[in-house]
């Protein structure tokens, strides 16, 4: 064929050579084929479990009794549940389990031992957040047999029973009693879609005017840094809030998912979330010298959010490592928020802490890029 006719070894080992020099050169796109690689072997190698263990669980004991104290023991020594507290109400539990402290909550009726020594089966009610039914799969399998495990041990000699005959658990699913996957991704999804539509947008849409000469202009201007910042961020709050409203829309049309709190407080708390994102957009933007560059960092940011918040995998499922990483993101936080406020009906004080740290991210990022927008204007 004519198109290797003349084909020179020589060039070609030149124009390769090159290549790698350019590769070199372009620190950006370098870090991109080591760190990407890197960072999904960590977190797909160490972070993702489908098996979480630990979880944390409270106790409402009406029977204090060395049957419900050998469940009790039981339970914290296994894998699946840890002990975060014994309460004395049922309210107190139901609250822990709409402000997410608490995965589970095992209760013990009043005449628990009784029943249980004249084998009339007394019932036991486990309660637990079936929001993400990945999550508490296991455990709830596990439930009936650590339970008989433990009694058997109290019930030996003439006391011996066929262990199917102790204890009736009866499982009580909250927020998703169906065991709909999609109660828990669609939720979630509404703050996978801000974080990437906000913040590639913003750094796209900045780098392209420095792209075009046009920041030149801008910055030929008496307008002030703050005042740039926040022109650029405010229209693209608008378009946030079209996503929120076209998500919440299909979901309920859709999937039948109801809004079960405050459509206000949902919008509120958005507004904050939407802006945080938009100002990731701003900063990635200040650093970076071209559009393929904002890309790369936005994906450097949105690649560990979408990972390590608990949208893909469970978050009390991650390494401890991992969710320190998680908990600076703040897309962490806001599934935590739209998922309380959708799902569980949540209120503010319910998930206050969350936004706080919401809020402590959107300030420390403004700072940060109004501090890196003025060295641009030296």
């Amino acid at each position: 064929m004519k198109i290797f006719t003349g084909f020179s070894f020589k060039r070609f080992a030149a124009v390769v050579i090159k290549e790698f020099i350019q590769m070199r050169r372009d620190r950006m796109t370098f870090a991109m084929m080591i760190g990407i690689p890197v960072i999904q072997l960590v977190i797909f190698g160490y972070v993702i479990n489908s098996n979480p263990k630990f979880l944390p669980t409270a106790i409402v004991c009406a029977d204090h009794s060395p049957f419900s104290r050998s469940i009790i023991s039981a339970m914290r020594t296994s894998e699946y549940f840890s002990i975060a507290q014994e309460v004395d109400s049922e309210q107190q539990a139901a609250d822990m389990l709409r402000r997410s402290e608490v995965q589970f909550v095992l209760s013990f009726p009043e005449n628990f031992s009784r029943e249980l020594v004249k084998g009339q089966r007394p019932q036991l009610l486990l309660e637990l957040d079936a929001a993400d039914p990945a999550t508490v799969a296991y455990a709830v399998a596990a439930v009936e047999g650590l339970v008989d495990s433990a009694l058997q041990k109290d019930f030996k000699g003439a006391l011996r029973r066929p262990p199917d005959s102790l204890v009736d658990i009866r499982i009580h699913r909250c927020f998703n009693p169906e065991i709909k996957t999609q109660i828990n991704i669609v939720p979630g999804l509404l703050g996978v879609i801000l974080t990437m539509t906000m913040v590639f947008i913003t750094s796209l849409a900045v780098t392209r005017e420095k792209e075009r000469g046009t920041m030149e202009t801008l910055l030929s201007t008496p307008v002030k840094p703050l005042e740039v910042m926040t022109g650029k961020i405010v229209p693209y709050i608008l378009v946030g809030y079209i996503q929120i409203t076209l998500v919440l829309g299909l979901a309920e049309t859709l999937f039948d998912i109801d809004i079960n709190g405050s459509i206000l407080l949902l919008y509120l708390t958005a507004f904050f979330f939407i802006t945080a994102n938009l100002a990731v957009g701003v900063t990635i933007s200040t650093l970076a010298k071209n559009q393929l560059q904002a890309v790369q960092m936005s994906v450097f940011f949105f690649l560990p959010s979408l990972l390590l918040s608990g949208f893909m995998f469970p978050f009390r499922g991650m390494p401890e490592w991992a969710q320190w990483i998680g908990n600076v993101l703040p897309l962490t936080h806001f599934l935590v928020i739209v998922r309380g406020i959708i799902l569980r009906g949540a209120d503010f004080m319910d998930f206050a802490g969350h936004f706080l740290a919401l809020s402590i991210f959107l300030v420390a990022v403004i700072i940060i890029g109004l501090l890196r927008y003025r060295k641009t204007l030296d």
